[in-house]
């Protein structure tokens, strides 16, 4: 599997979207079920899939698909 399969079944799996919802727009303003809680479990997931331990001010930051992309990458995660 690769990392990009990885982060979108976390995605899918955190938030049971489709994968096919997965793009630049999808923000977690945009689907109901992104609360806090599901926030900290996609954090949690993506730091175990990855391991990587995310700063605070990137777990605050990590609210759409695309820029979560862009928070991996200061982690060396190449998606």
């Amino acid at each position: 599997m690769t990392n990009l399969e990885k982060y979108n079944k976390i995605f899918v799996d955190v938030l049971g979207v489709s994968e096919t919802v997965l793009n630049d727009s999808f923000t977690f303003n945009a689907v109901p079920q992104w609360d806090s809680v599901a926030h900290l479990s996609l954090i949690s997931e993506l730091e175990d899939a990855f391991d990587v331990m995310f700063e605070s001010e990137d777990i605050l930051h990590y609210g759409s698909y695309e820029n979560g992309k862009k928070i991996l990458a200061k982690y060396h995660v190449v998606l």
